[in-house]
């Protein structure tokens, strides 16, 4: 069995080759996941695009199962750190939501390619099946808020608050598609423009009289 790690564990970045430490190696050989598929990369693949042998690559990790976990972990430490926040926070669910959104907008833009990657694994893995049960236990957190909304009468009661809440994440999840860093909009501004089609709806609103 590989020795996996759960979770950003803190594991010191040894130089093996000059050049590569754990971080940097992590981020190629997430590029290559998500240009290939975690099923279609090989440590040869992983070798080969380093420019490094397999032996300097296990210096770093215990294998390509690692390599992954730190990935995925990446993405959702972030996501649950970003629900950890809104949580904290003082005044009602629909606030709270809006806070969760946006905070999660600047997660996916602060690590797209780690966000990426935990959208795409479909629990082939144990690595992937654990991560698939993280993404459940979030979806339940953004459930819970828009059920509390819905209660609150913030939210229309109408619509099942599970499909609510995929709903929006879906539009969240949807910048993995086509947002580029340094092309355009940044974190802010599109987490605003989420907020706004999320919360306040696309139809213009007719002006009121002074």
């Amino acid at each position: 069995m590989s020795n996996v790690r759960n979770g950003r564990d803190g594991k010191a970045n040894r130089r093996g080759r000059p050049g590569y430490d754990r971080e940097s190696l992590l981020r190629v050989a997430v590029k290559v996941f998500n240009e290939r598929g975690y099923d279609g990369t090989s440590m040869d693949e992983l070798s080969k695009r380093l420019g490094i042998s397999k032996s300097a690559i296990y210096h770093h990790v215990s294998g390509k199962d690692e390599l992954l976990q730190l990935a995925v972990d990446r993405a959702l430490d972030g996501l649950f750190a970003a629900a950890d926040e809104a949580g904290a926070l003082d005044g009602s669910a629909i606030d709270r939501l809006e806070h969760l959104v946006r905070a999660s907008v600047a997660v996916l833009v602060a690590e797209q390619p780690f966000v990426t990657l935990l959208l795409r694994v479909r629990g082939n893995t144990a690595v992937e099946k654990r991560a698939l049960a993280r993404r459940r236990e979030f979806d339940r957190l953004v459930s819970g808020l828009v059920e509390q909304a819905e209660a609150d009468g913030d939210i229309r009661p109408d619509i099942d608050p599970a499909i609510t809440a995929r709903l929006l994440f879906g539009l969240v999840n949807s910048l993995i598609e086509w947002y580029r860093p340094g092309a355009g909009a940044g974190a802010d501004e599109i987490a605003d423009a989420v907020r706004k089609v999320a919360f306040d709806g696309l139809r213009r609103r007719p002006a009121t009289g002074g």
